[in-house]
């Protein structure tokens, strides 16, 4: 069930399961880069189950005109913690902060090839699909941040920077990667942005 229809000019968003075609056509969906091929292979394999457990939620992304699946992403709820400096301490006090994981997110290479005429096509899912339905769950529910593990590579990390994600400290990176992150994102780099 898709709980905020949102378009754009060029796409439109709907719920994995909300449409049985949805299923069949994920089988061609494909990622280029060898670094990808587990965001590839969650989308087959494990999105489904992942649906009916409540374990997370993934949009598939359609081009308005053609219908074809340009990318995915889903989305779970999360927390994390940071640290906050107190005023004439040398302490520093940690606090929670309640957020959304984009735990997955990846753009259709065999769309992408299809169409190379159509630019930026991570970041309009990004601008006009993952910020509002965030911001439509944090009217409902308290929602501070969105989060991350992105992939280790500096191309994607500062393309992720382009978006607003930041790093953070050492220690607190550290600290994240110790005590929250998933053994799956086992080398990837935690990653936040303040709503």
């Amino acid at each position: 069930m898709l709980l905020a229809p949102i378009n754009n000019e060029k796409f439109k968003y709907e719920h994995l399961i909300a449409n049985p075609q949805n299923l069949e056509e994920i089988k061609s969906f494909f990622v280029e880069k060898p670094s990808g091929k587990g965001l590839e292979k969650y989308l087959k394999l494990l999105a489904e189950t992942e649906e009916y457990n409540r374990s997370n939620r993934t949009y598939i992304v359609r081009d308005k005109e053609t219908n074809e699946i340009a990318a995915y992403f889903s989305l779970r709820v999360g927390s994390f913690t940071l640290k906050e400096q107190m005023q004439n301490d040398d302490d520093a006090s940690k606090y929670t902060v309640p957020s959304v994981e984009i735990s997955n997110f990846a753009v259709n290479s065999a769309y992408r090839e299809k169409h190379p005429e159509v630019k930026k096509i991570g970041e309009q899912v990004f601008t006009r699909f993952i910020i509002p339905t965030v911001n439509y769950g944090a009217e409902l529910f308290g929602i501070q941040a969105i989060h991350i593990y992105a992939l280790p590579q500096d191309d994607l990390i500062d393309h992720y920077g382009s978006f607003g994600f930041s790093r953070l400290p050492k220690e607190m990176e550290e600290y994240i990667h110790k005590h929250l992150k998933p053994d799956y994102d086992d080398k990837c780099i935690f990653m936040y942005q303040i709503l």
